[in-house]
Parts: structure tokens; C-alpha cells; sequence
């Protein structure tokens, strides 16, 4: 009896009921299913005796029991099966879809997941300006505007002025391109500085990315080596500075208005240099005010310059690491800065550079005129700098990563031990000045060596130089005083020498964007040259295979030996691409050798400071 009150205490449970489903048959609990069965156990214990009824109620717990049991054994077995058995059959599901799939598509799937997994870059902005979440949504406003009659020339014209000099051009309300110089409203001593060095009309990248600076938009320039990009990003920033000057002259303090930034000490050196003469031409006949332009990079004492620092300060050149250290001593400010312009872009943003401009956007205060130029600047880069810019134009004359087609590329096969022989002969090729490149160190002094040794006049520039001994080589091979310059990748960016006929590439580059840079120092500003190129069985197949396309679509003579490498991309079908990553058309985005190494160089940098912590 007490059991029975104890079941009749206890609170029913409740019933649930599904209106959508009408096969469901609601849960009856244990306690309410034994109530039932004893009710009928009662109403058999008129029928038959107490014996019956309690051997009935025993088979009864026995099956409840087996049910119990049952349930318990298959909560067990639900639990027993891992993650690990579910990962492995998911892989097995994924292995049989990727079965049905083809080589080529499987590559492309690998080659996007990758390329996403890079692009995770934050924008390229001052650390207030991400702190407050301040965003640009127009460009700035400047006071230049192209003449009416281009103005109101109608867009089909201006599109078949592009077709005609190979402009290809991308972006919102983009200004017209403009033939001549004297239409762009440039200072009158300017134009005729120009006259003197024999420059009469803009090249293509100058015809297109002039008006586009000079109306305040954001660029993203790519030309061919030494079509003349440094024009058209320094005579923005010099009328720009021109402008402010006139309104209200600098006192000390004062600027700059923009500053130009170079990935090398050379580089910066060299974009100074012009700088300067095309501001002392302007102020030449008293007409205009003299700029103040400061040269700001290391292995050069700044006392030098502290002239300039003690006047109003129009524009700075410099490379990323003395102009951090100089802002964070405040000897000038970007209060007032409106202009900042990238030149080697490519190299500027890229995991090399890439947290120095971040440190150097962040001492802007306000919205700046951003430019970007290279001669390769892939598609990654392009992608990137366009999520940081404010509504940019592309100005890009031919296939960014091309060669320029004015270099006549000869490639040879030489093997190791026969190379510096060999190396005589093709000095003979060409009257001086030769630049020779090499990508060891040790090799350009070797070489170097061996020249001097056979009456050769050469000088040697490389990283581990001292600042003296490269301004040294430099000077001396641009007077003439000396007809060979034997160079690693540190002369190859950017570097502008007269009348180069003749490029020597003595050990070929991993990375084929190298090989664009350093064949671009001959057949400049029209001028036709020649690069010869040494490979033999050191050089990696990849690295031929996009020598072997680029020469190519150069439509440059390709040897024998290099015709006959395959492409293994070709065997699995589809169309190819180049990488996105350094516009190399032999391979994709899974065996980049500059992802590679800017991968290593990161994993380089993480040891380094693990191995730093301790004392």
C-alpha cells in the first residue's frame, strides 16, 4: 500500500502534443504505464488469483527492464563515436566529390584559397583614423581643371587617344588623357627645362597619370621600366607645393606639403636629385619661389641638411626607416601633409615595408593624396591598394610584370665554371657603359675582382657596401669615370643611368619580376638595349618556365632549350593564368617563389624575437 500511494503522490509528468504531425503518439511515462497495467491486473485479479497477477507483473518489469537496458547500451554507442570517425568520413565524402573533379579545377580551388588567406590586410590607414573609424569617401579637391576644349572632348575620343598610345585605364569619372604638355598648364620654366633635355611630349603613363594627380585622385601607376613615372608623380606634389607657397610663404616649422617614399638609399638619391633640378628650374627666372625639398634616409649625417629643416619645408623624399625616426623626434610633422606617393609600390607594401608605412600613415591628421607606381605590381598588390585608397584610377600602359619591349633579351646557356670566360666576351657586345647583375653578394666582389684583374674599369655595389663606397660607384659610373658596375637587386629598382646599351644578367633571379627590373635598366625613354642572361642547370625549372612565357609575349627570339620546357599546368588542361601574387605567367599561386621566401622571412623574423626574450 505504501508503494501505491507513493506513485499516486507523485505529480504526473506532462503530455505534449504536435498539431503539424499527426502520426505522433504522445510519451506515456513509466510511472502512468504501470498505473495502467495494474488496473488491468486488477481486473484480471477478479477473474484469476493473486499467483497469476503477481507472475504477470513480474514478466512485465522484466521486458521494462530489457528496454532500459537496451536504450542504455545505445546512449553508450551514440557517445563512442568520435569526432575523429566523423572527420574521417567527412574527408572520405570530400574525396569522392574531388574525385569527379578535374586537375585544373582542383589547382584553381587550392590557388583561391590561398590568394584569400593572404588578403587578410588590414587597410593601409593612420591609427586614428581606425580608432575613430573615420573613412574618406571623395578625393581631395585641388584648384587644376583640364581646359574646356578637352574637357567637352567627347569620352569616345578620349577612350581611342588611349587605345592608340595602349593605355588601359579603370575607375570612376576618370580625367582625360592630354597629348602635350603645354595643355596640362604646367609652369612655363618647367616646360622649358623640359625642352632642354629633349623632352617634348608626355610618354604614355605621363599623357594619362598627370591629369589624373593634378585633379586630386588617388593612383595606382604601372609602366614599363623607365618610361618616366617619376615625372608624373613629382610634378603633382611640386604644384601642389608650388600653390600653398604662393598663398602664404613657409616659415620654420612649416610642411612638408608631400612626401615621396623609396624602398632604396639609391633610389631616394636619384628621385632627390630630379626633384631638386625641376625645383631650381622653376625658380630660376625669380617668376616663382625657390621649394625646400629634404633628403631623409640613412647613411647620411641630417645636420648635413639642417638648412633645410630651418626654412618652411615643401617636400621630403625618403626611405621608410629615417623618416619614422625623424617623425618620432618631431623634427617635421604631417599636420599639414596632403600628399604621400609610393614609388616601387609593390615593394613598399609588401611584407618587407608593410608595417613601416602603417607607422608612417599614423602621424597624418587628415586626408591625403595617395599614389602608388611600379613597373610590376601584381594583382594581390592591386587588390590592396584598392580597398586603401579613396576611389583610385588605374593608369597601367601594358601588362603589369611585362617587359619593356624596347630590351632585346638574349638568353644563353653557360654553364658555372665557363661563366666569368664568358662574361669578357659579352662585354665586347656593346660599347661601355655595362651594368652586371648577380643575386650573391660574394659574386658581384668576385667578379668585380676579375675584371680589375683584366684591365676592365669596374665598381661593385651591393647591400653590405658602406653608404660612402655605393655613393662612390654610383657617382663615378654615371660621370663615366668607370665603364662597368657590377650590381646585386639593389641597383636593379628604379635606378635611372644614361645611355646604358648593354645589361649583363650573370646569376638569373628566382623571382621573374627581378629579372623585368634589372633588363629595364637598358632601353629607357625610347632608347633601345640589349640584356643577355646566363642560365644553366642551377637555375630553377620554374624560373625558366616564366623566362620562357615572358620572352614570349615580348615576342623575343626563345632558344631551343627553353622551348622545350613543359608546362605541367598545360597536361591537366584549362586556360593558364599568371600568379596574382608576382605576375609570373609559368606558374600559380601554390609554387610562388616570392610567397616562399616572404613566408620564410616572416618565420625568420617570429625566431628572432622567441630567441630575443631571454637575457
Amino acid at each position: 500500500m505504501e508503494t501505491t500511494r507513493r506513485r499516486q503522490a507523485r505529480s504526473p509528468s506532462p503530455v505534449y502534443t504536435l498539431d503539424d504531425d499527426e502520426s505522433y503518439e504522445p510519451y506515456i511515462p513509466v510511472a502512468q504505464r504501470r498505473q495502467q497495467k495494474l488496473a488491468k491486473l486488477s481486473a484480471l485479479g477478479a477473474k484469476s488469483d493473486k499467483s497469476n497477477a503477481q507472475k504477470l507483473q513480474e514478466e512485465l518489469d522484466a521486458q521494462e527492464d530489457a528496454q532500459r537496458e537496451e536504450e542504455l547500451r545505445r546512449e553508450k554507442a551514440r557517445k563512442e563515436r568520435t569526432l575523429l570517425i566523423e572527420a574521417q568520413e567527412v574527408h572520405l565524402k570530400k574525396a569522392a566529390e574531388d574525385s569527379k573533379k578535374s586537375e585544373i579545377e582542383k589547382a584553381r580551388e587550392a590557388d583561391a584559397e590561398i590568394l584569400e588567406a593572404i588578403k587578410s590586410r588590414r587597410k593601409l590607414a593612420s591609427g586614428m583614423e581606425l580608432a575613430k573609424g573615420i573613412q574618406y569617401t571623395e578625393p581631395i579637391t585641388t584648384s587644376w581643371r583640364a581646359p574646356r576644349y578637352i574637357r567637352e572632348r567627347p569620352k569616345e575620343q578620349d577612350q581611342k587617344l588611349r587605345e592608340k598610345y595602349h593605355i588601359v585605364v579603370e575607375g570612376d569619372n576618370i580625367p582625360p588623357p592630354i597629348e602635350h604638355f603645354e595643355d596640362m598648364k604646367i609652369p612655363g620654366p618647367i616646360l622649358d627645362y623640359l625642352r632642354s633635355k629633349r623632352i617634348m611630349d608626355p610618354t604614355p603613363i605621363q599623357l594619362q597619370g598627370l591629369p589624373v594627380a593634378f585633379s586630386g585622385r588617388d593612383v595606382i601607376g604601372i609602366a614599363f621600366t623607365g618610361s618616366g613615372k617619376t615625372l608624373t608623380f613629382c610634378l603633382p606634389l611640386i604644384m601642389m607645393a608650388l600653390e600653398e607657397e604662393m598663398k602664404l610663404p613657409f616659415v620654420r616649422g612649416e610642411g612638408p606639403v608631400g612626401v615621396i617614399l623609396c624602398p632604396s638609399r639609391e633610389l631616394a638619391n636619384q628621385t632627390y636629385d630630379n626633384v631638386v633640378e625641376w625645383c631650381s628650374a622653376l625658380a630660376k627666372e625669380g617668376k616663382y619661389p625657390q621649394l625646400n625639398t629634404l633628403l631623409c634616409m640613412g647613411g647620411i649625417s641630417m645636420s648635413e641638411q639642417s638648412q633645410v629643416l630651418n626654412k618652411g619645408l615643401h617636400i621630403v623624399v625618403a626611405t621608410p626607416g629615417r623618416l619614422i625616426d625623424m617623425l618620432e623626434k618631431k623634427r617635421f610633422t604631417f599636420n599639414n601633409c596632403k600628399y604621400i606617393c609610393m614609388d616601387e609600390a609593390d615593394r613598399m607594401i609588401d611584407l618587407g615595408f608593410e608595417e613601416d608605412v602603417r607607422n608612417i600613415m599614423s602621424f597624418f591628421k587628415s586626408q591625403r593624396q595617395t599614389l602608388l607606381f611600379s613597373a610590376t605590381m601584381p594583382k594581390k598588390i592591386q587588390d590592396f591598394a584598392r580597398e586603401s585608397l579613396i576611389k583610385p584610377v588605374l593608369v597601367n600602359v601594358g601588362r603589369a610584370g611585362a617587359a619593356n619591349l624596347d630590351v632585346l633579351q638574349v638568353v644563353e646557356y653557360v654553364k658555372q665554371e665557363a661563366k666569368m670566360v664568358y662574361l669578357l666576351e659579352c662585354l665586347q657586345k656593346t660599347p661601355p657603359p655595362v651594368i652586371i647583375f648577380s643575386e650573391n653578394k660574394n659574386e658581384v666582389d668576385d667578379i668585380q675582382e676579375y675584371l680589375l684583374l683584366k684591365g676592365v674599369e669596374a665598381v661593385a655595389i651591393h647591400g653590405s657596401k658602406t653608404q660612402e663606397e655605393r655613393k662612390y660607384a654610383i657617382t663615378s659610373f654615371k660621370s663615366g669615370a668607370k665603364d662597368v658596375m657590377v650590381a646585386s637587386g639593389v641597383a636593379s629598382k628604379g635606378l635611372d643611368f644614361n645611355d646604358i646599351q648593354h645589361v649583363i644578367i650573370y646569376s638569373m633571379p628566382k623571382e621573374i619580376e627581378d629579372y623585368v627590373h634589372q633588363i629595364g635598366r637598358t632601353g629607357r625613354s625610347g632608347k633601345t638595349g640589349i640584356a643577355t642572361t646566363f642560365v644553366n642547370m642551377n637555375t630553377p625549372e620554374q624560373t625558366l618556365l616564366d623566362l620562357k612565357y615572358l620572352l614570349m609575349e615580348a615576342g623575343q627570339k626563345v632558344p631551343p632549350f627553353l622551348m622545350t620546357i613543359e608546362d605541367p599546368r598545360a597536361a591537366q588542361g584549362g586556360a593558364l593564368t599568371g600568379c596574382p601574387v608576382c605576375g609570373g605567367l609559368g606558374h600559380g599561386i601554390s609554387n610562388c617563389p616570392k610567397l616562399e621566401d616572404a613566408q620564410r622571412r616572416q618565420m625568420a623574423s617570429h625566431r628572432a624575437t622567441d630567441d630575443g626574450g631571454g637575457y
